[in-house]
């Protein structure tokens, strides 16, 4: 062979090594990372002709979002109940994306593994489906949350406390999942900065508790020993915390009152008192224990979730109460502390399940295109938060504040509930001054014997008092799940 013929050879056989390689890097190496970018088309074309497996309640018929064949023989999305469970089911679009559980469980409704239809499996006839989603959700009381929000902003929330499962899950401002498919339409869902429709206000809005974290004070106070329901400590008004003067609503001085006494009338300068004696580092613990300072662990995406804790002026993040917090008003919930609403449910899950704390979720069960159940969602302990005995003594102080104090509204004939209100002033309105305006809260659970149920209700800027917003919208929620005379 002559000098120019293998000049020639070499240059072919280096032209088909870099053949090769890029060729691989494409097909294999970077095939993942490729389908990732957000300029490539073509896995969004392929998921239109995957038959997305159903998400369904919890009876395991009622659809909550589907995949329709259209006569082209693409599929979309299809939401039957429109804005009632786009909080939690969130939105699917091959190119715009996906939320909530659409997001978390992607995979198994996708296909598991996920999977795609290829344009040769499309042109040989084969199509893909995915697994059915069953979730814990309850529609009718769903319905009945969203009723008694009546479009006004803010959360309720319901668990299961002895298992975790989430029965109804509610946001308000919400959206209609089914307008992703326009490009337009969605366009203009996250350009809406008034009314935050995407935003889920369950598990990332940070609201002051006010009163309603009264509860978490007591069972600090009470588990540690410190304190029993039946300690006497002075609940004049005002009296000075951190430099600055304290006072109970209307400014009323009840003197010496019982620990249980002022979860009843809700005293702020004893809760106060009480949070101060408990201590930072202790109250934080408990805190901790309840979910706390940490992303809860519920079946949505990372980004849909925030934290609850204290934060300071001027610093960013939460930060531990022994950085410098105004302990005193965080133990009644003031002082720069922010919950989700769906903390707030789990302290009263907490209480009511007997100390122990379940984690959360949104899921069921998996199923196959078969029928065939793949995955079931088991119980699991979050953290044992408190001493039984101390469970017991906290819900009866709650089962007081129906009874005779500023949970009256929530009182279910012949069912015993036990609850908190909770009224935080509500500054983030700039169209009205000095602060009028309030976030109310209810949490609770039912019956206090044998609890089925353990809620969280919270609306933003209302002129009026938990006790008369936030609890009768729990009390419907109760009864829409069978507690009470509405089962």
């Amino acid at each position: 062979m002559n000098r120019p013929i293998s000049r020639l050879f070499l240059v072919v056989l280096v032209m088909f090594a870099l053949l090769v390689a890029f060729t691989s890097r494409w097909t294999i190496f970077d095939a993942s990372a490729l389908k990732a970018n957000a300029d490539n088309k073509l896995p969004g074309l392929e998921q239109q002709y995957v038959q997305r497996g159903e998400i369904v309640a919890d009876d395991g018929t009622t659809v909550l979002a589907d995949s329709v064949r259209e006569p082209d023989g693409i599929y979309e999305r299809e939401y039957p109940f429109g804005q009632l469970f786009a909080a939690p089911i969130g939105y699917y679009n091959p190119y715009n994306c996906c939320a909530g559980l659409e997001a978390y469980r992607n995979g198994v409704l996708a296909g598991s593994p996920p999977q795609q239809s290829s344009i040769t499996d499309q042109l040989e006839g084969k199509r893909t489906s995915g697994d059915e989603v069953v979730t814990t959700l309850d529609a009718h009381a769903q319905q009945v949350a969203y009723a008694g929000l009546a479009g006004r902003p803010g959360a309720v929330v319901a668990i299961v406390p002895s298992t975790g499962a989430i029965r109804v899950f509610a946001d308000s401002p919400t959206y209609d999942p089914n307008a992703v498919r326009s490009h337009s339409a969605f366009a203009a869902l996250q350009a809406d900065k008034t009314t935050a429709p995407l935003f889920n206000r369950v598990t990332a809005a940070g609201y002051a508790p006010g009163s309603s974290f009264k509860v978490v004070t007591a069972i600090a106070a009470i588990d540690t020993g410190k304190y029993t329901p039946q300690s006497i400590i002075n609940g004049n008004s005002p009296i000075t915390v951190s430099g600055q003067p304290l006072a109970n609503d209307g400014g009323t001085s009840y003197g010496n009152v019982t620990l249980s006494d002022a979860l009843t009338n809700s005293i702020n300068t004893v809760y106060a008192q009480v949070a101060l004696r408990v201590g930072a580092p202790t109250l934080q613990t408990y805190m901790d224990r309840l979910g706390f300072y940490s992303k809860l662990p519920i079946d949505l995406p990372a980004d849909e979730l925030a934290e609850s804790g204290v934060v300071y002026p001027g610093r960013a993040g939460y930060l531990p109460l022994t950085s410098g917090a105004d302990v005193g008003r965080v133990g009644i919930g003031e002082g720069g502390l922010e919950v989700t609403p769906l903390q707030m449910a789990m302290v009263a899950a907490a209480v009511a399940n007997g100390g122990r704390l379940m984690v959360p979720h949104l899921t069921q069960a998996i199923v196959n295109p078969d029928g065939q159940t793949v995955q079931t969602i088991a119980p699991s302990l979050y953290s044992t938060v408190m001493k039984p005995s101390t469970a017991q003594q906290v819900g009866l102080m709650m089962e007081n504040v129906v009874n005779d104090g500023t949970g009256t509204a929530a009182a279910l004939a012949g069912v015993t509930v036990a609850g908190k209100t909770g009224t935080a002033q509500d500054c983030t309105n700039p169209a009205v001054p000095a602060c009028a305006l309030s976030q109310v809260w209810f949490i609770a659970y039912a019956p206090v014997t044998n609890p089925k149920i353990a809620i969280a209700v919270t609306l933003e800027h209302q002129d009026g008092f938990g006790g008369t917003i936030a609890a009768p919208i729990a009390k419907q929620v109760l009864e829409a799940l069978g507690i009470g005379s509405g089962g």
